[in-house]
């Protein structure tokens, strides 16, 4: 039966079985399409055996149904076996072919060969494939068909037919694909195959003009200087499309460096050397430029892009340096104002001259200093100070230095001006008077001098040359002399004029007078109290002035004495005064605050000199009244014992009490002992104590009828207890 036939019911078949007569035979079918899925699809006339088709068949769900027919008699039983019935579906072309994609895409380099494969459609047809209804064939509809691309019509394959693919004419073909059944005379269905033409580095790149201008600032580096465009016409962004630039000559410090902007393809010119005006103001560049893919052998004889770059140098305002800094100079101490010392000059790159600028003192300069601001010349303004007031003679400050740009640059330098010694000091001598024993001996002098080496020692000394004595001099070192007297000297004040001179270039001279006290001296070398008085006397003091001065040194001493004594005794009575009020209570005991009741072995809270003599304490207090511990603090309050309770059954109480008062009278044992009441409860119960103390007493004296009272749980107590 062919599918999709509309008119139903239909008969199929008209099946008879032979075994009976007519009338008493009953047919039926069963299997998928009448009782199995697809249901109700055929059905049979149980009397005459006929078999209707009842809906329209699809062969691509169901391209054949096999069932068994059946012949019962009226009681139900099998005629005969039952004979298979197979209804075969019969293909029509219902179904357009299907292609497994609605786009289709492909690559294909530009300037590729005849031939070369591209990309491969394939469609698919739910018809029968065995019949000519699922027979398949390819083909290009619309532009291109057969121009570039040719489309094999039975494998769906795609390949170029011509040369001539450019991707910079045209990157992009999109093509109509049909396939059709019945071998291309049936039904019909399209899909779009896009072929992207893959580039290929076929064009160097060209500069877009043979000149570029650009500045350069001064004294800068790492600054883009500016950029020269370049042109390519293979794809952006690949390789065959971006530029490597080389700098070829015009740059031989290295100065200028060149890169490429992966975003435009552009020449980033940069510096990395900064640049001086003064030295070089112009530069020429020539500059080339090549992909950074290498050309595709198609290409040949094909000359790199070469272009010039006119750079101009902007001059910019450098600031102004000292040649020679630090600048060194030297001066005389004491020279007069005016003096020049040194010449301190700065230069300006900018104009290679030196008298533009302009010389400024720094902050803090001396004032005996000043620099003329045109020139640089350095000079005293007033009388240089000594050599001495310096560190290790040098006067170190700094200059400034400042140019006529816009704005003013400054440059600073460092003036050291060294203070020459000038011996312009007499030596002095030391001491200028002393005292000598006639018997024999020497002074020892010596000499100072303001000046500085070399204009100080060696020092020289020599008596006056109009002095008539026989003293002598003996030069032990460069800087003493020892002074002794004649063996005939006489007693009493000796005055001997001498010359001290230094080692300067002059040297200087001064004299002095130096007084000489001769005196007689005892055993131990020390002169008599005349020569102390003629010593005094040459000093210029009398007698009654060194007494006064003795006595009031003695006043002096005294005085301080007087005030360290009341100190002292007025710190003794503080003393005093703190401990005063704790003299009384002082132990070397310790206390225990937290004391549950003494023991033989705890000695620790007690004064050990009780136990060792308990004769010398008065007796124990009388009952009821607590006794005091010695060794407690007299601010310690005395323990509240509890109030005698009222009579009860129990004699406990009396039994502590009596046990109690037996250790406080026994001197054996360690004193006040006491009961500690941890927790009172106030007085006895009207009930009777259950405790076992009492057990010895007779249960005839208990009255255990009262538990009755008490609840449910002294219940069970009361009758065994109880009368």
């Amino acid at each position: 039966m062919p599918e999709n036939h509309r008119r139903v019911p239909h008969l199929l078949v008209q099946i008879k079985s032979d075994k009976q007569q007519p009338g008493v035979v009953v047919y039926s079918i069963k299997g998928p399409g009448v009782d199995e899925d697809p249901k109700d699809i055929f059905s049979i006339d149980k009397l005459s055996g006929k078999v209707y088709l009842n809906a329209m068949l699809d062969r691509e769900k169901h391209d054949r149904f096999r069932l068994k027919a059946f012949a019962l008699d009226l009681g139900g039983v099998l005629l005969e076996d039952p004979t298979d019935l197979e209804i075969v579906v019969l293909d029509q072309n219902d179904n357009r072919p299907l292609f497994q994609q609605d786009v289709f895409t492909g690559h294909v380099v530009e300037g590729a060969e005849p031939g070369t494969f591209v990309l491969k459609a394939e469609a698919t047809d739910a018809d029968d494939p065995e019949t000519d209804n699922a027979a398949l064939r390819y083909s290009i509809v619309g532009p291109g068909a057969g121009e570039l691309f040719t489309m094999n019509e039975l494998s769906g394959e795609i390949q170029t037919a011509h040369v001539g693919l450019d991707r910079e004419v045209t990157g992009v073909y999109n093509l109509t694909l049909q396939v059709a059944d019945m071998s291309g005379e049936g039904l019909t269905t399209t899909a779009t195959a896009v072929i992207y033409v893959e580039d290929v580095n076929d064009n160097p790149p060209e500069f877009t003009t043979d000149k570029f201008h650009m500045e350069a600032p001064e004294n800068k580096q790492g600054v883009e200087v500016g950029r020269v465009m370049v042109q390519d016409k293979d794809q952006p962004g690949s390789p065959n499309w971006l530029a490597k630039f080389t700098i070829l000559e015009g740059d031989p410090r290295g100065a200028f460096a060149i890169h490429t902007d992966p975003l435009t393809n552009e020449g980033v010119l940069s510096l990395v050397k900064a640049l001086d005006y003064e030295e070089q103001n112009h530069y020429e560049l020539l500059i080339s430029v090549q992909n950074q893919s290498p050309l595709d052998p198609s290409v040949r004889n094909v000359a790199h892009a070469l272009a010039t770059v006119q750079l101009q140098v902007v001059d910019a305002n450098e600031p102004p340096f000292f040649q020679d800094d630090p600048c060194r100079g030297n001066v005389n101490e004491g020279a007069p104002a005016g003096t020049e010392i040194t010449l301190f000059h700065a230069r300006d790159p900018d104009t290679q001259q030196a008298q533009e600028l302009r010389y400024w003192k720094a902050s803090g300069l001396a004032s005996w200093l000043q620099v003329d601001p045109e020139s640089g010349l350095v000079e005293a303004r007033q009388k240089v100070p000594p050599r001495s007031t310096f560190r290790g003679g040098w006067y170190v400050t700094q200059i400034l230095a400042v140019d006529n740009g816009t704005p003013p640059l400054t440059a600073t330098g460092t003036l050291s001006v060294e203070v020459l010694e000038v011996n312009d000091q007499a030596p002095f001598l030391f001491p200028t008077k002393g005292e000598l024993c006639q018997e024999g001996g020497g002074l020892v002098l010596s000499a100072t001098d303001e000046d500085l080496a070399p204009h100080a020692a060696p020092f020289h000394f020599r008596f006056a040359p109009s002095s008539a004595h026989n003293w002598t001099l003996r030069h032990p070192n460069d800087t003493h002399v020892l002074l002794q007297p004649p063996t005939d000297v006489a007693e009493g004040l000796h005055t001997l004029p001498l010359l001290v001179s230094d080692s300067g270039i002059p040297p200087r001279v001064r004299k002095q007078l130096l007084n000489v006290s001769v005196c007689a001296c005892n055993r131990w070398g020390a002169c008599g109290a005349r020569a102390a008085a003629t010593v005094a006397v040459v000093a210029g003091l009398s007698l009654g002035a060194l007494m006064t001065i003795l006595c009031s040194a003695v006043l002096l001493l005294l005085l301080v004495l007087l005030v360290a004594g009341l100190e002292h005794a007025r710190r003794q009575a503080l003393r005093k005064g703190l401990l005063g009020a704790s003299q009384d209570d002082l132990r070397d005991n310790v206390l225990n605050y937290d004391e549950q009741g003494g023991g033989e072995e705890d000695q620790d809270a007690y004064d050990l000199s009780q136990l060792r003599d308990p004769d010398l304490f008065r007796p124990p207090a009388p009952r009821g009244k607590p006794l005091r511990r010695r060794d407690a603090p007299y601010s310690y309050t005395l323990p509240q014992y509890p109030q005698r309770t009222t009579a009860c059954p129990s004699d406990i109480e009396d039994f502590i009490n009596e046990g109690l008062e037996a250790a406080d009278g026994d001197p054996s044992v360690p004193p006040y002992d006491t009961a500690l009441i941890y927790d009172y409860e106030g007085g006895c119960s009207v009930s009777g104590s259950l405790s076992s103390i009492l057990s010895s007493l007779a249960d005839e004296d208990q009255d255990y009828d009262y538990l009755k009272e008490w609840g449910p749980r002294f219940r069970r107590l009361a009758e065994l207890y109880g009368q």
